[in-house]
């Protein structure tokens, strides 16, 4: 298992959260998705072997809150 901490501008409101754990959750080999608007920060959890952070980010930004590198 691997975990990986995600800032993304864009996010505001718990709302926003809520969109982000419902697109990454359809992934495979997510385990835990969470996140605060205060910090814009999402932690994530996830099987490496079943889907890479790639993925992880690119579900984000296809719900608008693409990922600051």
């Amino acid at each position: 298992m691997a975990q990986a901490t995600l800032e993304a501008p864009d996010i505001t409101c718990d709302h926003c959260i809520q969109s982000i754990q419902k697109a990454v959750s359809k992934l495979p080999g997510a385990r835990f998705v969470s996140g605060d608007p205060d910090t814009r920060r999402v932690v994530v959890e996830y099987d490496p072997s079943a889907g890479g952070l790639e993925a992880i980010e690119q579900a984000m930004a296809a719900e608008g809150y693409p990922v600051k590198k």
